[in-house]
């Protein structure tokens, strides 16, 4: 089944790292468990990073902001 269309905005962001770390989340994609490759494992993965971080008072909660259907 299809993945429902993100109703998010998003914004694209350039990141480098090693090449230990590019396998590794290249090895984590193969299962699928956290992405279909090392760009969508990478977003998975800093996602759950940023909600423990707000969970423990370390981030700030999103701001969430709300929009008219006019």
């Amino acid at each position: 089944m299809a993945r429902p269309k993100n109703t998010t905005e998003t914004v694209q962001i350039t990141l480098s790292t090693t090449l230990q770390v590019k396998e590794l989340l290249e090895e984590l994609s193969r299962s699928g468990f956290y992405g279909k490759n090392a760009a969508d494992t990478a977003h998975v993965l800093l996602k759950e990073k940023i909600r423990d971080l707000q969970r423990d008072g370390q981030a700030p909660a999103p701001r969430y902001t709300s929009f008219s259907a006019d």
